[in-house]
């Protein structure tokens, strides 16, 4: 997919991170987190750091434009139990006109070991029509892009 970069090499703006507890509804049959649930920490944690960065669900409506999820790359490392604290963290790697490329580290805090990685590829769209679009003047300075 893309080169993985280090959230140390980007503009602090432009990385994020948070903090949630597992919970038991999250453990599958197996008694560890489910893997679905790492991609809605994916999608959590992207959404915050957007909304941070000023663009959310209204914006993206006034804009009639959108980030979406065209590709993911999961990598799961180890296993999460119920009650565990994991830091969710993202950086904005990667950037042109119509892509970037969102980079995670999932980080169990009681050892700080590395529990997931992952990038998503995300294409800037037109709601109305939902084609690809060049991203318009504001999505541009929240996520860096330089044209």
């Amino acid at each position: 997919m893309v080169n993985h970069s280090s959230a140390s090499q980007v503009l602090p703006h432009l990385s994020y991170q948070t903090q949630v507890e597992v919970a038991p509804e999250q453990i599958d049959g197996l008694g560890h987190v489910n893997n679905v649930v790492y991609l809605q920490w994916v999608e959590q944690v992207a959404w915050q750091h957007s909304q941070q960065l000023g663009l959310d669900l209204l914006a993206y409506q006034r804009l009639d434009a959108a980030m979406v999820a065209r590709e993911h790359q999961l990598i799961y490392k180890a296993a999460c139990f119920v009650g565990e604290v994991i830091e969710l963290r993202t950086w904005i790697g990667q950037r042109d006109l119509l892509n970037l490329y969102r980079h995670y580290q999932f980080v169990r805090c009681h050892d700080q070991v590395t529990v997931f990685e992952g990038v998503t590829r995300w294409v800037c769209i037109k709601l109305s029509s939902g084609r690809p679009t060049r991203m318009p003047p504001a999505f541009q300075q929240a996520y860096g892009v330089v044209s």
